[in-house]
């Protein structure tokens, strides 16, 4: 499997954990919700995250001028969203989308090194 189907099940593998365990630590939901939660909020990002990166990368050296803002917005929309929803704290929620984001983008990284 290759391309977006992919990419989104690589995110999905590495955030849930972290999520899962970020969010238990915290004691702010259950399992199932944690893993409902981070589902979603990456089923929020990950696309226009995808889709920003791809148009960029039409453009020369678009891909590299666009990465980090990019992933700084899924980070801090993530941690938003996940605010929102759990009317937790904010900063153990920006440790914990910030730890999930970089496992992710580094889990990205080893994968396209890899293909």
């Amino acid at each position: 499997m290759t391309g977006y189907p992919a990419a989104l099940i690589l995110t999905l593998a590495v955030e849930l954990p972290v999520y899962l365990a970020a969010l238990r630590v915290m004691r702010a939901a259950r399992a199932p919700v944690v893993f409902a939660l981070a589902t979603g909020v990456n089923l929020v990002t990950h696309p226009l995250v995808w889709w920003t990166l791809g148009v960029a990368a039409e453009f020369r050296e678009g891909y590299e001028i666009v990465l980090l803002p990019v992933e700084i917005a899924a980070w801090l929309t993530e941690a938003a969203l996940l605010g929102a929803l759990l009317g937790a704290p904010r900063r153990p929620l920006l440790h914990a989308a910030l730890a999930a984001n970089a496992a992710s983008f580094l889990a990205g990284l080893v994968a396209a090194g890899l293909t």
